[in-house]
C-alpha cells in the first residue's frame, strides 16, 4: 500500500514515514474496498453473479483505483452476456493502469476477433428489436428474435428472462421454466429470475385429486337355505306360462303392427333426419369455406404488414451497418480509445471524438457507449483546454476575435472548470460587438464561479452592457 500524498510505501504506523500524512482513515477505506472485492470474488466463484456485481460496485465506490475489482467486474458482466458493459470496465482499468494490466488481454480478445465483435453487435441489435416488438405487442416476432439472440450469445441473461416472460404471458409454463433454469445455471441468485420461477412453480403445482365415493351395487338375487342346500333365486324374474293359439295370434298381430309403425313412423323420420343431416353438412361446408376465405384475406394482410416490417428492418439494418451506422460508430470509438491508449495523442483523439459527435447524438446512445465517450473526453480535456486557451488568448491579444472565440469556446468545452477561458470568451464577444452573447457568457462566469474576482468583474461588465 502506498501513500496517497507522496506515493511512498506505507508501514504499520498510522502516518506516512516519508511525508507525515495521516493515513489511518485511508488504510481503513482501502481495507473496506479489499473486503468487498474478496466478497465479490467468493460470490463469483459460486455463480452468484448478481451478488458479485453488488459487492464489486461497493468495492469501487470506496476505491475507484482497485484494478483487480474492476477487471473482475468486467469478467462478471461478460459471463452474464453484457459485453459492452464489460468492455467499458476494462477500458477504464486500462486508463488507470496502462502497464502490466490483464485488461489488455481481455480487450485484445474482443478486438482481434472481427467475427466475435460482429456477433456482439448483432446480439445487441436483435435484443433491442425484440424489445421493440414487445412494445408493439408482436410477441411471436419477439420470441423469434430472442431465440436468435440466444443462439449468438447463450449466456445473455436478460434475453433468457425476457423470453421466459413471453412464455409466461402465453401460459407456456414448461418452456418458461426451462428458460429460467438456464438463467439460474448462469446466475443462481438473480432476484428477477427467482421471482419468475416462483410464479411458474405456483402455476405448475398440481391440484389435489377429488375422490368420488363408490356406490354399492344393488343385490340382484335372493339367497335362502332349504335343508342342506342353498337356493339362489333371481329377482324380477317371472315364470313363463304355457300358451296356445292365442299366443301365436298375438305374435302375428304384434308383428304386423310393428311393420306398419316402421313404415309410417320410422321411415319418414329417417328420411327427414337424413335430409337435415345433408343440409347441416352443406351449411358446415359453407361456413368452413367462409372461414378459409377470411383466413386467406387475413394472411394476405399479414403478408403486407410483414413486408412493411421487412422494409423497415432493412432500413434499420442500413442504419446499423452503413458508413455512418451504429456499428461503424462503435468501431470508431473503440479505435479512438485504442489509439489513445497506445499513443497518448490528445489531438488525434479529439479529432476522432469530434467526428463521432458529428454523426451521432452521444446522449441518446447506450449508457456504456456514453460512459466510454465521456471518459476519453475527460482524459484528454485538461491538456486540450490549456492549449486551446493559450491559442485563444494570443488571438485575443492580437485582436483576432473570431479565432479567439473559436479557440476559447473549445477550451471551455473540453474543461468546464477553466474559468479564465470562459472569462476571456466573454471579452472576445464584447470586443466583437456581440452584446447578447457577451452578457450570456459573463453570466455563466457569475453562475459557475461565484464569489470569485472574475465573477465580480463579469457582473460589472454585465451591468455596463445592460
Amino acid at each position: 500500500m502506498f501513500c496517497y500524498n507522496c506515493g511512498c510505501r506505507l508501514s504499520e504506523h498510522d502516518f506516512c514515514t516519508a511525508c507525515g500524512a495521516d493515513v489511518s482513515l485511508y488504510k481503513r477505506i482501502i481495507a473496506v474496498s479489499n473486503r468487498f472485492y474478496n466478497e465479490g470474488l467468493e460470490k463469483a466463484g459460486v455463480r452468484d453473479l448478481t451478488g458479485a456485481i453488488n459487492s464489486l460496485r461497493q468495492s469501487l465506490k470506496f476505491n475507484k483505483n482497485n484494478i483487480e475489482a474492476r477487471n473482475l467486474l468486467g469478467l462478471v458482466y461478460f459471463e452474464m452476456g453484457e459485453v459492452v458493459a464489460a468492455l467499458s470496465e476494462w477500458v477504464i482499468s486500462k486508463n488507470l493502469r496502462p502497464e502490466k494490466n490483464i485488461a489488455d488481454d481481455y480487450i485484445d480478445m474482443l478486438q482481434s476477433n472481427a467475427g466475435r465483435l460482429d456477433s456482439i453487435n448483432q446480439t445487441i441489435k436483435k435484443y433491442n428489436q425484440a424489445l421493440g416488438y414487445c412494445l408493439q405487442d408482436s410477441k411471436d416476432l419477439a420470441v423469434i428474435q430472442l431465440k436468435k439472440v440466444l443462439s449468438l450469445n447463450p449466456k445473455f441473461i436478460r434475453a433468457h428472462q425476457l423470453l421466459a416472460l413471453l412464455y409466461m404471458d402465453s401460459e407456456d409454463w414448461e418452456r418458461a421454466k426451462r428458460e429460467l433454469r438456464k438463467c439460474m445455471e448462469i446466475d443462481r441468485n438473480n432476484t428477477l429470475t427467482l421471482r419468475y420461477m416462483k410464479e411458474v412453480e405456483r402455476m405448475l403445482a398440481p391440484d389435489e385429486a377429488v375422490k368420488q365415493p363408490s356406490r354399492r351395487k344393488k343385490e340382484e338375487a335372493v339367497r335362502y337355505q332349504s335343508d342342506n342346500e342353498i337356493i339362489i333365486q333371481p329377482l324380477n324374474v317371472k315364470e313363463q306360462k304355457s300358451g296356445g293359439a292365442s299366443t301365436l295370434l298375438n305374435l302375428g298381430i304384434g308383428l304386423v303392427i310393428g311393420l306398419a309403425a316402421m313404415y309410417f313412423l320410422v321411415v319418414p323420420a329417417a328420411v327427414s333426419n337424413a335430409r337435415n343431416e345433408a343440409q347441416a353438412s352443406m351449411a358446415e361446408i359453407g361456413n368452413q369455406l367462409d372461414a378459409k376465405t377470411s383466413r386467406v384475406q387475413e394472411l394476405e394482410t399479414q403478408v403486407g404488414k410483414l413486408q412493411t416490417e421487412i422494409d423497415g428492418l432493412n432500413q434499420e439494418l442500413e442504419g446499423y451497418v452503413g458508413t455512418e451506422g451504429t456499428l461503424q460508430t462503435i468501431e470508431s470509438l473503440l479505435k479512438a480509445a485504442n489509439a489513445y491508449l497506445e499513443t497518448k495523442d490528445v489531438y488525434q483523439t479529439a479529432e476522432s471524438l469530434e467526428a463521432i459527435a458529428a454523426t451521432v447524438n452521444v446522449e441518446e446512445t447506450s449508457e456504456a457507449f456514453s460512459n466510454l465517450y465521456h471518459s476519453l473526453k475527460k482524459s484528454i480535456g485538461p491538456q486540450l483546454s490549456a492549449d486551446y486557451y493559450q491559442e485563444g488568448y494570443e488571438a485575443y491579444r492580437t485582436e483576432d476575435y473570431a479565432t479567439a472565440i473559436e479557440k476559447l469556446t473549445k477550451a471551455f468545452e473540453y474543461d468546464e472548470t477553466n474559468m479564465e477561458a470562459l472569462y476571456q470568451l466573454g471579452h472576445s464577444y464584447r470586443k466583437s460587438d456581440e452584446k447578447a452573447k457577451a452578457i450570456e457568457t459573463y453570466q455563466k462566469v457569475v453562475d459557475l464561479f461565484p464569489e470569485t474576482e472574475r465573477a465580480r468583474k463579469a457582473q460589472g461588465y454585465i451591468d455596463d452592457l445592460q
